[in-house]
């Protein structure tokens, strides 16, 4: 069986601020979550144009996590077999991302983005037919109420309480009940996620397995975006896309892999050891 679900993610930012609290996240979360057993290695980061997306960043991404994966699936397959693969393009506000595994052929997550300027009431922004439209089931995701299932646990989990927190830079905060109806700016990343694994008697359990490890990732991302608002607030997209230069040099030293596209000893003379510091624990505006 097929999973089909939309995950729709309101939150208290603009969509230019989103675009810079999404970058800056992204670095900072895979930083986190890199050492030299396991984590983010980046393959490619470049330009790309086509007729269906228009101008974009394309990157392909190894994801060594193999320590977070529930003990049922480490039973089906060795633990170094447990590597994703992850091709995105980001043509924001639209984007797509493909994840396969090789050790399990026939698996594809597809995750469509789409994020709009409101509340997270459009619908069918991604433009379904009927038939997906019925299979489709929508959730709301409610970036105050963390997650407590075995996904965040292995994704992590922050510990912002939402109800106190105030933004220094920004003066946003505390969101209490409703906020989503009256707050301002506000915007929606509109996720559709699309999971296959036809495999016989352990399909849908691992599509399920998928699902709630996307959403967990989804919530945990989102509530980083916003509880890290006073680090990127401020920060312009030529800031970030030399951090992100920087953090791919350091995430591919962290796993001990080599640079596929350029030269670590070029990435070392571009930046400082305080550049790399900051990279490292997070970087403050």
């Amino acid at each position: 069986m097929v999973q089909v679900k939309e995950f729709r993610i309101v939150m208290p930012m603009s969509l230019e601020e989103y675009r810079v609290a999404q970058t800056f996240m992204v670095l900072k979360m895979q930083q986190q979550s890199t050492n030299e057993a396991e984590g983010v290695e980046v393959l490619e980061n470049k330009g790309f144009e086509d007729d269906v997306y228009g101008k974009g960043q394309y990157t392909s991404k190894l994801y060594r996590l193999q320590s977070k994966a529930p003990s049922w699936l480490t039973t089906l397959a060795p633990k170094d077999a447990l590597i994703m693969q992850e091709e995105s393009w980001n043509a924001y506000p639209r984007c797509k991302t493909v994840i396969k595994c090789p050790y399990f052929a026939k698996l594809s997550v597809t995750i469509e983005t789409i994020h709009l300027e409101d509340n997270g009431k459009s619908e069918n922004v991604h433009g379904l037919n009927k038939e997906q439209l019925a299979a489709r089931q929508v959730e709301f995701i409610d970036i105050t109420m963390p997650t407590t299932d075995y996904w965040s646990y292995a994704v992590g989990n922050g510990n912002f309480d939402f109800s106190t927190f105030k933004s220094e830079k920004t003066g946003r905060g505390p969101l209490l009940e409703g906020w989503q109806e009256n707050c301002n700016p506000v915007m929606t990343a509109y996720k559709l996620v699309i999971i296959k694994a036809p495999y016989w008697g352990f399909g849908g359990k691992l599509e399920q397995a998928l699902l709630a490890g996307e959403r967990a990732l989804f919530v945990e991302s989102h509530r980083n975006c916003f509880g890290w608002i006073d680090e990127w607030y401020g920060m312009t997209v030529e800031q970030l896309s030399e951090l992100e230069e920087q953090g791919d040099c350091l995430l591919n030293q962290k796993i001990s892999k080599p640079l596929l596209l350029t030269d670590t000893e070029d990435h070392e003379s571009k930046f400082t050891d305080n550049s790399k510091t900051h990279l490292q624990q997070g970087v403050k505006t």
